[in-house]
């Protein structure tokens, strides 16, 4: 699990470049949500919702959610250099992005239109590992989510709260995220 001590520590390799920026409102998000990685690629501005206390996405379909009922997901603000919610605006501000895709691939000097693929999410996890002195081996795109309710447990929350943020509906299955 990409915890948040290890979560940290790949911020720092970021640089304010239009690469660094949108890798750290991915990985920001990413943990804070506790979302599956195709739920992460698959946000549309359109599911994006700043509120004066953070902001609110708003997931419309998920491996468990077939039918589309959606769920809604608060991320508030945070402190400092690693809050998730002023990421997510300084890429979307520096990206020029107002529409369509929120996580995009990269094209030729700058930000593609085209949505991240499923698989975009482990191929930044895996490189940030890397610099930040990690066995890249042992990330995958699934990380940000085990890392969330690992880190979530090891700070005293209460399951049923990691619960709500995870979106899990059995107690044993969101056991299996959280490791020693």
């Amino acid at each position: 699990p990409i915890t948040k001590e290890r979560l940290f520590k790949m911020l720092q390799t970021c640089k304010d470049d239009v690469k660094g920026v949108r890798d750290r409102a991915l990985l920001l998000i990413g943990f804070a949500s506790a979302l599956r990685r195709s739920a992460l690629v698959a946000l549309d501005c359109s599911h994006v919702e700043f509120v004066p206390e953070g902001l609110i996405l708003n997931i419309v379909r998920s491996k468990t959610d077939q039918q589309g009922a959606g769920r809604r997901i608060g991320i508030p603000y945070a402190r400092g250099e690693h809050c998730p919610v002023g990421s997510l605006k300084s890429y979307l501000e520096q990206g020029r992005i107002d529409k369509g895709p929120v996580f995009r691939s990269l094209g030729d000097g700058g930000l593609g239109n085209d949505r991240l693929a499923d698989h975009g999410a482990a191929f930044i996890i895996k490189p940030r590992a890397k610099l930040a002195d990690f066995d890249p081996a042992m990330f995958s795109g699934h990380s940000l989510r085990a890392g969330f309710a690992t880190s979530a447990a090891q700070a005293g929350a209460e399951v049923w709260s990691i619960m709500h943020q995870t979106g899990h509906c059995s107690e044993t299955t969101l056991r299996r995220y959280i490791r020693e």
